[in-house]
């Protein structure tokens, strides 16, 4: 459903990981105590001797950074439960927020209830205000056999209200999967996304997002370096536990142990990083991933959980990277920077310099017409998104009318 502003083109694998532009890094990685976390709501936790000791899997997987522990969760699944009893309680939220996208929903929907799961589990279809026939398609869809479908409508429109929505419908469920409406899950997501969860003593679990392009094609200046710009997550084939910035999982393909929320009522996604209907920018999934880290909560990349994400037309276009980078870069001042000692409407001196130099560069390669201008050319617009941002936040703080927009 959205392309995230964080992320700094192709995601590597582990061996290859780049640090995000304009992020810096968390410090204090998700670090566990020597005791067994508890599963959700009664998941057995698969003991794993480790060192000599007899400790859960995810205890040691985690807070030692064990690689085989890891590796055997996420490969070796719970036991898969093919169908599902009607009266069964249900016990995972398997959802996706959606926006006029009504003719992916059958083929989204199908492959969704098509998953093989531990738990009982419904799929959760979040409505922003769509003006198509989102309703009338899912209401069709949910008649047909699989694991119950459940509708919602969410009035405020924007993508952080509507995962909100989601985890306010999810909150008594275990474990809420988020992905987008405009991808498919591949097989094993679910039992990946549980098993890592319950035996592997994490409290966010993110996997991979292949980026497809058909029924169109790639264009030819679209280098691997921006794929990650298109929400693109391939982080290898060894599942590790996320300590830092440099390897961030998105909504596009996460799960959560939902005690998360149910323990932090302040922990929501930030409606500041708004993106209304079909927009550029964003990023309130990217804000959730910053403060997890930072509240030192378990995260674990799991290579097993796959999506395939389709990317419109509209997005690969220039102009596209271009918008997405400049939003990027006013939503970082205007939320995430303090006030400076010297600065003219709320501009501090190096933000310009930094614009100019920006600027320089871009013209050069531009001349000379290197590969990388484009790449060049969204720094510039990230720069120049800066100080749009303190512009913005200088008025707010002064309660003029162009602040209050």
């Amino acid at each position: 459903m959205h392309a995230t502003n964080a992320g700094s083109g192709r995601l590597q694998a582990q061996a290859n990981r780049r640090q995000i532009p304009d992020g810096g890094s968390v410090e204090g990685a998700a670090t566990m105590g020597m005791t067994s976390p508890p599963a959700p709501n009664g998941l057995e936790l698969a003991p794993l001797r480790v060192r000599g000791q007899d400790r859960y899997a995810g205890d040691a997987a985690v807070s030692q950074g064990d690689e085989s522990a890891l590796r055997k969760v996420c490969a070796q699944p719970a036991r898969e439960t093919p169908r599902q009893a009607a009266n069964d309680t249900i016990r995972l939220s398997f959802a996706f927020c959606t926006f006029n996208r009504a003719e992916r929903l059958p083929a989204l929907l199908a492959a969704m209830r098509a998953q093989q799961c531990p738990l009982p589990f419904e799929v959760l279809v979040v409505d922003n205000n769509s003006s198509d026939d989102t309703a009338a398609v899912v209401a069709r869809c949910a008649h047909e056999s699989g694991p119950p479908v459940r509708y919602v409508r969410e009035e405020r429109q924007g993508i952080p209200h509507a995962r909100n929505r989601a985890l306010a419908e999810a909150m008594q469920r275990d474990v809420l999967v988020f992905i987008d409406d405009d991808e498919l899950p591949q097989p094993g997501l679910l039992a990946g996304a549980v098993h890592a969860l319950a035996a592997g003593g994490a409290r966010c679990v993110g996997g991979k997002v292949k980026v497809c392009f058909a029924p169109g094609a790639r264009p030819s200046w679209l280098g691997d370096d921006l794929l990650g710009f298109l929400a693109e997550v391939d982080y290898g084939e060894r599942p590790f536990p996320i300590t830092d910035l440099s390897t961030p999982v998105w909504t596009a393909n996460v799960a959560y142990d939902m005690r998360l929320f149910r323990d932090n009522p302040d922990l929501r996604f930030d409606a500041r990083y708004n993106r209304r209907g079909v927009g550029v920018g964003g990023g309130s999934d990217a804000v959730m991933f910053r403060e997890l880290l930072q509240r030192g909560e378990p995260i674990v990349y799991c290579p097993q959980m796959i999506v395939d994400h389709h990317v419109e037309d509209w997005r690969l276009r220039r102009s596209y990277f271009l918008r997405l980078r400049f939003v990027a870069g006013r939503k970082q001042a205007q939320y995430e920077t303090g006030d400076y000692a010297r600065a003219l409407l709320g501009v501090p001196p190096f933000m310009v310099a930094q614009l100019v130099r920006h600027a320089w560069r871009t013209a050069a390669m531009l001349v000379r017409r290197d590969a990388g201008v484009l790449r060049q050319a969204m720094n510039l617009a990230h720069a120049a998104g800066m100080i749009r941002g303190r512009l913005l936040r200088w008025s707010e703080l002064r309660g003029t009318p162009q602040g209050r927009r």
